[in-house]
């Protein structure tokens, strides 16, 4: 049906009007049911899109849609799936929020390339690279990878890591560092607002205003402005360095988490082996690290403690002792007790899928849902592996 309705548009319109009515055709997958069942009104399964708007709104629907737009792949869409992509857009509101509540708004004149912080060097090198990666998708109609290199930016990089890494300059005493990182905050905030545009229109279009402070030069509605052209801003060295950070402070939360230390707890850490550039790094970073690591203290130490939880990033050994703040043999106890039953459940989906008869009578995504719960149940082993050896 797509094929002939694309076939009598074209000839009705080269016989007509003659000219081409389009160039280029694309025709998206069929979107199914959560289950991959194809929708109809005698299963009960049919999604009515008008609701999902009503519910999650317009712009969570159709982000959707594009982020799960894979080519040669129907899409099985799931209400899960839309709620989230909701909590994406009302995380873009609370940021832009956050950054209005800061002070951050437009400077007329910014130049990126002029910064001189690191953070502020990693974070417009790191939205250019998104640039790049969405204009890519698009070009090329691979709709769901632009739209998840904007999401992987957006969440991942600018408000998990650059918001919060933010917070200790600008509650500050740097008046220069303070007014360099909201420039720069505002600046990458709007380069967002165009690179989420095609795929959330109203929100963008509505922040955009919103942000418009009397200096803007926004003579023009945000879907008229022009394109981001972003290139020459990476900068290695700064990308190096905010990356170091990045991994020493998930490395420390992720060693927190498996070893189970309270939330709240503040623990001390030891840095051992360090060189003279790690150690720089610390003492430029380390009212960071110690807010987005909860740590107390931060010293470096010729040998690892006793009873510590051991991270390496890079040279260097980073050493949390945990004497006093957990349980260790409790927890080693408790680590014993969760490989095990990981292994009893590895062994029970192996024995299926070696099953020559339930691989060739399962529906194939049952026998793909088994395979990934495997590989998610290794991974979950050597995660918990890696805790126990860090106490033992």
């Amino acid at each position: 049906i797509i094929f002939f309705w694309v076939a009598r548009m074209m000839m009705a319109a080269l016989e007509f009007m003659h000219e081409e009515p389009f160039h280029t055709v694309y025709v998206h997958a069929l979107v199914r049911d959560e289950k991959g069942a194809k929708m109809s009104k005698t299963k009960g399964n049919v999604i009515d899109p008008l609701k999902l708007i009503d519910e999650y709104g317009a712009d969570a629907t159709r982000f959707t849609l594009a982020a799960m737009a894979a080519q040669g792949r129907d899409i099985k869409l799931a209400m899960s799936r839309v709620e989230g992509y909701r909590n994406f857009v009302t995380k873009l509101w609370n940021a832009a929020r956050f950054l209005e509540m800061n002070g951050c708004t437009h400077v007329e004149g910014f130049e990126p390339k002029a910064l001189s912080q690191p953070i502020n060097k990693w974070i417009v090198g790191s939205v250019a690279a998104a640039v790049s990666a969405v204009e890519k998708g698009i070009d090329e109609h691979r709709f769901n990878d632009a739209a998840s290199a904007a999401y992987d930016f957006v969440w991942g990089t600018f408000c998990d890591w650059f918001i919060e890494l933010s917070k200790p300059v600008l509650q500050g005493e740097d008046e220069a560092a303070k007014a360099e990182m909201r420039g720069t905050a505002a600046f990458v905030l709007d380069q967002i607002l165009k690179l989420l545009h095609p795929f959330m229109p109203f929100v963008t279009e509505e922040l955009w205003t919103q942000t418009n402070s009397a200096h803007a030069d926004r003579s023009t509605m945000l879907m008229l402005s022009e394109w981001p052209d972003l290139a020459g801003l990476r900068d290695e060295v700064a990308e190096a360095e905010i990356n170091w950070l990045t991994s020493v402070i998930s490395g420390i939360r992720s060693v927190r988490s498996e070893v189970n230390v309270p939330a709240g707890a503040k623990i001390a850490l030891n840095i051992v082996g360090a060189n003279s550039e790690s150690r720089a790094r610390v003492e430029a970073h380390r009212a960071a690290i110690e807010r987005l690591a909860r740590i107390e203290t931060i010293t470096f130490a010729e040998s690892v403690p006793q009873a510590s939880a051991q991270l390496i990033v890079g040279e260097a050994t980073y050493a949390m002792p945990l004497e006093g703040v957990i349980d260790i043999d409790a927890e080693m106890a408790r680590l014993r007790r969760d490989i095990e039953k990981l292994d009893k459940d590895i062994v029970q989906i192996d024995r299926k899928l070696s099953n020559e008869q339930f691989v060739a009578k399962a529906p194939p995504e049952i026998v793909e849902e088994q395979r990934e719960k495997l590989e998610g149940l290794a991974t979950q082993k050597s995660r918990v592996e890696a805790a126990l050896g860090r106490l033992g």
